[in-house]
């Protein structure tokens, strides 16, 4: 490796140091992947005495889906009746943390039960359409705890929250990937 008076050693690798512009114009940062960058966080939380019981809804379309959690209508179009876990892209400047109470104060209309994490997981996928030689990339923000009661909280966003049993659930009943979520924390779903 030999040094460059400008940009330091070389090297192929880029380093998770953004700014927007052209690598070039800021030695040591680089852009946003062409496909994108999420922060994400999630909320797998289990009923109090059936451990594979998780929480999950299914959306109220007439809720304010973009408000709540990014989704614009073609999305919450395609999500249709299937289950999701409570989660959203985080806010700008949120962190993790600040983003699990939301979730709960927002979508659960709760505030946040006793949880641990986060676990923090990176997952970059190549989207097939894109022209960008990068894939997108996920980083996800897993938060896991026990709901207070068995009961499921009631709110205005969802049509329904309950309690499902993950193990007997079909994957394809599950929307926006969150089964690979599941699968990330031991619960998976069938097939």
């Amino acid at each position: 490796m030999r040094d460059s008076p400008q940009r330091g050693p070389e090297s192929d690798r880029r380093f998770t140091r953004l700014r927007p512009g052209a690598a070039s114009e800021a030695p040591g940062y680089w852009v946003v992947p062409a496909n994108g960058l999420c922060l994400s966080t999630f909320l797998i939380l289990r009923a109090p005495s059936r451990p594979t019981d998780v929480l999950l809804g299914r959306l109220d379309p007439a809720a304010p889906w973009y408000h709540l959690g990014g989704l614009d209508p073609s999305r919450v179009a395609t999500i249709g009746a299937k289950w999701l876990l409570p989660a959203s892209q985080w806010l700008f400047f949120e962190g993790p943390q600040e983003s699990a109470a939301r979730i709960a104060r927002e979508q659960l209309e709760s505030p946040l039960p006793p949880v641990t994490g986060p676990t923090v997981v990176s997952e970059s996928t190549p989207r097939p359409s894109a022209e960008s030689r990068d894939p997108h990339w996920d980083v996800h923000f897993l938060f896991e705890g026990l709901w207070p009661s068995a009961t499921p909280p009631k709110a205005r966003a969802w049509r329904e929250l309950r309690f499902v049993d993950v193990a007997h659930l079909p994957r394809l009943e599950i929307g926006r990937g969150h089964g690979d979520i599941l699968d990330l924390v031991g619960l998976s779903p069938q097939g």
